[in-house]
C-alpha cells in the first residue's frame, strides 16, 4: 500500500496556487523562516506555501535562511566522494536512461574484480577516501555476490597514499533477506531513487524490468531498514513529473520512515534529468526544471529536512554547483565518471574478442555538467570559503541512524563535522596538494582553528592542534 495519496497532493496543490494568486502575506513567511531557524525543520503546509514562491525579495530571504541552517549544522564544510561504476549491465527498461536493457548503442561491461582494483587505485592516488558504488539494476542471481565481492575488493586496496574508508552503494533494490547480507559488508549508506512518484508517470517511463514495479521500489527502504541497514538515501530524478508534486511526495516518503523507523533519510539526492545516450526522453524531458526553480528546491528542502545530507552529483555544472553549495548541499562528487572503467580507462570491451579498447563515452549512464578533475573543484571549493572534507568519522565511531540523527537535528553534529573536515583536508594538502592550493588550505585551517573554535575549551582546541601537527608529521586517518 502507498503512503502517498497523489489525489489529495495534487488538489493541495491546485488549492494553494489558487491561494497564492490572491495572497503576499510577509508575516506568514516571516513566520515559516523563523520557525526553520530553530532546526526542527518545518511542517507540509509551509513547504506548500514555499513550493509557490516568485516575488524575488521572499525568494532571496528563502536562500539566506537555508545558507544559515546548512552552517549552523554542518558549518562551511563540504563532503566529497566519487561514484564508482561497476557495471552498466541492466534488466530494466528505464526511457530516460543510457543503461536500459534495449539501448543497443551501449557497449555493455561488468568490471572483473582486478579492473575494479585499478579504478580504485586511480581514485585513491586523486585523494578520494569515500566512494559511492554504482551498478546497473541487474536483477540476476549472481548481483549481489557480484556486488559484494565488489565491495571486499574495493576496501582491500592500501596504497602508500591511502585507501577507500567507506563505501555507499547503488543498486537495484533486494528482499529483506538481500539486505541483511548486503548490511554485513560494512556498507554506509545504501541509496536509491523513486525517481518519480507520480504513479502514472513512473508506469510510462518504467516498461520492464524489476523496476516497472512501482510499490516494490517505493518500500524497498522499509526493507533495508527492517534489514539492519541503518542510513538509507533517497531522492527524485527531477524533470520526470511536476517538481512541487515531487518534493512533497519526497516528504510524505521522509515522513512515512521516520514513523516507521524513527528515523528519516541519512541523505537526499537531487538529480536533474541530463542527457543519456540514445534516450529521447533524456533529451526532451517531460517537465524540465530550470535553474530558478531547482535553487528553490535545494533551499526548501534545507528548510523542511535540516539534518539530512543533500548531495549534487556531476551531472550539474560549476556555475549551479557553486550556487548550490549556498543554498543547502552538503555533499558533491568530483572528478566523476559516469561508466565503468572510467577512472583508469584500461580495459577491454565485454564480449569483444581482440584488444579493442572501450570507448567511455559509449558506457555512461549519462552525460555530465562538471567535468573539472579532482584538485580544480577543492581549489574552487577553498576560494568560496568551504572545507573540502574526506571525513568517515562517523561511520567509524558509529555514529549512525538514530545516533547521527540525535547529533544533527540539534545542530551539534557540527562539533564533529569541523574538526573532521579539518584533519581530512590537511591530509590532502599534505599528500596530494600543489605549493599554491597547500599555501591557501593551511590558511584556511589556521583561521578556522582560531576564529570558530574560539569558544570551545583549551583542552578541545589543543587536542585538534596536536592531532593536525600529527598529520603533518605523517600520521593518518585520526578523527574525532
Amino acid at each position: 500500500m502507498s503512503f502517498i495519496d497523489e489525489t489529495q497532493t495534487q488538489i493541495e496543490i491546485k488549492s494553494e496556487e489558487k491561494l497564492q494568486m490572491h495572497k503576499d502575506d510577509k508575516v506568514y513567511l516571516r513566520e515559516i523562516f523563523d520557525k526553520a531557524k530553530e532546526l526542527k525543520g518545518i511542517d507540509y503546509q509551509d513547504v506548500l506555501t514555499l513550493l509557490q514562491l516568485k516575488d524575488s525579495e521572499s525568494i532571496t530571504e528563502l536562500y539566506r535562511t537555508a545558507r544559515e541552517i546548512k552552517d549552523k549544522i554542518y558549518g562551511k564544510r563540504v563532503v566529497l566522494f566519487a561514484p564508482l561504476y561497476v557495471s552498466n549491465i541492466c534488466s530494466n527498461e528505464c526511457l530516460y536512461c543510457g543503461f536500459r536493457s534495449s539501448n543497443h548503442l551501449l557497449q555493455r561491461r561488468m568490471l572483473s574484480q582486478e579492473e575494479i582494483k585499478r579504478e580504485t587505485k586511480q581514485l585513491i592516488n586523486d585523494g578520494h577516501k569515500r566512494v559511492l558504488l554504482v551498478a546497473g539494476e541487474d536483477c540476476s542471481a549472481r548481483a549481489l555476490d557480484y556486488m559484494m565481492e565488489s565491495i571486499s575488493s574495493v576496501y582491500s586496496l592500501h596504497l602508500e597514499k591511502g585507501n577507500i574508508r567507506r563505501i555507499n552503494v547503488n543498486m537495484a533494490p533486494l528482499s529483506v533477506e538481500g539486505f541483511k547480507k548486503l548490511s554485513e559488508c560494512k556498507i554506509g549508506t545504501y541509496q536509491i531513487f523513486q525517481e518519480t512518484y507520480h504513479r502514472e508517470t513512473y508506469k510510462r517511463l518504467h516498461l520492464k524490468g524489476q523496476k516497472s514495479d512501482y510499490d516494490y521500489r517505493l518500500h524497498a527502504m522499509d526493507r533495508a531498514m527492517e534489514a539492519g541497514i541503518e542510513d538509507v538515501g533517497i531522492g527524485v530524478l527531477f524533470g520526470l513529473y511536476d517538481y512541487k508534486f515531487e518534493v512533497l511526495a519526497l516528504l510524505k516518503h521522509i515522513k512515512h520512515l521516520e514513523k516507521s523507523f524513527g528515523v528519516g533519510p541519512h541523505t537526499i539526492s537531487v538529480p536533474r534529468i541530463e542527457p543519456a545516450l540514445g534516450s529521447e526522453v533524456s533529451y526532451n524531458p517531460p517537465y524540465p526544471v530550470d535553474d530558478e526553480s531547482f535553487k528553490k528546491i535545494i533551499a526548501i528542502l534545507r528548510l523542511a529536512v535540516p539534518y539530512t545530507g543533500l548531495i549534487l552529483s556531476t551531472r550539474e555544472g560549476e556555475e549551479m554547483r557553486r550556487n548550490a553549495l549556498e543554498l543547502g548541499i552538503s555533499q558533491i562528487s568530483a572528478g566523476s565518471k559516469t561508466g565503468p572503467g572510467g577512472y583508469s580507462g584500461a580495459s577491454e570491451v565485454s564480449g569483444v574478442i581482440g584488444d579493442i579498447k572501450s570507448d567511455n563515452s559509449l558506457q555512461e549512464q549519462f552525460s555530465l555538467g562538471d567535468h573539472r578533475p579532482m584538485v580544480e573543484v577543492i581549489k574552487d571549493i577553498v576560494n568560496d570559503g568551504y572545507i573540502p572534507s574526506f571525513c568517515t568519522g562517523c561511520y567509524r565511531m558509529g555514529r549512525i541512524g538514530h545516533d547521527f540523527m540525535d547529533l544533527a537535528k540539534p545542530g551539534l553534529i557540527h562539533k564533529h563535522c569541523t574538526p573532521n573536515a579539518l584533519l581530512t583536508f590537511k591530509e590532502y594538502l599534505e599528500d596530494f596538494a600543489d605549493s599554491d592550493l597547500k599555501i591557501k588550505g593551511e590558511q584556511m585551517i589556521d583561521k578556522i582553528v582560531a576564529n570558530e573554535f574560539a569558544g570551545e575549551s583549551i583542552t578541545f582546541v589543543s587536542k585538534l592542534k596536536t592531532k593536525l601537527l600529527s598529520t603533518a608529521n605523517g600520521e593518518r586517518d585520526l578523527y574525532y
